[in-house]
């Protein structure tokens, strides 16, 4: 083997790209900074304690680890920067009522997240701290509109969701955790006829509830059915309240909006509104967030907490070139 090949899915970055990536990720931050988004740098490799602590549960299978030669303790090469941020709101800025970040830097992933993705995603990203309600979730996604505009993307489709309302289901039907692993599973799928099998031995009103969500898609009208739909509980209410007012105060914007009530993206953490953007001929989304209230929990301060994400990489390839 040539010493001098890289590991795979591992690549240089040569201009002009690297000076379109630098453009881009310029311009994005010059944006945060105009909204009040302060920028934090945490460091590229820390525990594992704190690393997969909260919101990066899910990332272990993606995490390089390493033993400290100092502490003897186990370490972590970042996979993602989103854990990070929530420590430092919550050890470094607590004395904050509300905290503006924003990042950009590169994380490491033991396996790319698909065919002829890079393992080094360049992240770039906001989260809001402390904003509760759907007052923060508009901010949030404005910014992330806002910051692909400037970006120089048209053609935009967001496909926005609510976790609760699937929470709530859950919750009321009592399931196992193997039953809803499952579940879980096949709703992200949409296999209707796999829910419903599923659903065979539940109340009649959450199996068909569930079944349901498999098949609202679609615009604001989705609202409408989804009310009709799902049982009347006040938690399923407030999140399809949430989601007419999102909707709402969205159009305009000259994107396409779309209702997804099985996106559970991220589910083991985020707790309220997911949403994903996507652009014409791209079938991955150029950008990803959502809540995650819960997640400050294991750092000591759990509070409202909103955010997006993306790799600057992929949105290079998706943006019209200079």
């Amino acid at each position: 083997m040539r010493a001098w090949l890289l590991p795979e899915n591992i690549e240089d970055v040569l201009p002009p790209k690297a000076w379109r990536l630098e453009g881009v990720r310029r311009a994005m931050l010059d944006l945060f900074r105009s909204r009040g988004y302060e920028l934090v740098v945490p460091p590229l490799i820390e525990y594992v304690d704190s690393l997969l602590t909260g919101a990066g549960t899910d990332l272990d299978l993606k995490t390089f680890k390493l033993v400290d030669q100092l502490s003897g303790r186990m370490m972590g090469v970042r996979a993602d920067m989103t854990p990070q941020a929530a420590r430092i709101d919550a050890h470094l800025l607590g004395h904050n009522p509300v905290n503006r970040l924003c990042y950009a830097g590169s994380v490491l992933h033991t396996v790319p997240d698909g065919v002829y993705r890079s393992r080094e995603p360049m992240q770039l990203g906001a989260e809001l701290y402390g904003v509760a309600g759907v007052e923060g979730d508009l901010e949030i996604l404005s910014l992330m509109l806002d910051a692909l505009q400037a970006a120089g993307l048209g053609n935009i489709q967001l496909d926005v969701g609510h976790v609760g309302i699937y929470r709530a289901l859950v919750e009321q039907a009592g399931l196992s955790a193997e039953l809803e692993d499952a579940l879980f599973k096949a709703l992200q799928s949409k296999a209707a006829d796999e829910v419903a099998a599923l659903c065979a031995g539940l109340d009649t009103g959450i199996g068909k509830a569930l079944v349901a969500l498999t098949q609202l898609y679609g615009g604001a009208e989705t609202l409408q059915a989804a009310r009709a739909a799902l049982p009347d509980d006040a938690r399923i209410r407030a999140a399809l309240d949430t989601l007419a007012h999102l909707i709402e105060s969205l159009q305009g914007r000259g994107i396409e909006l779309a209702l997804d009530f099985a996106e559970l993206r991220g589910y083991g953490y985020h707790s309220g509104v997911v949403f994903a953007a996507y652009t014409g001929g791209h079938s991955r989304a150029i950008a990803l967030g959502g809540r995650y209230d819960e997640a400050g929990r294991a750092f000591g301060r759990a509070r409202p907490a909103t955010g997006f994400s993306l790799d600057l990489r992929e949105l290079v390839e998706a943006a019209p070139g200079e």
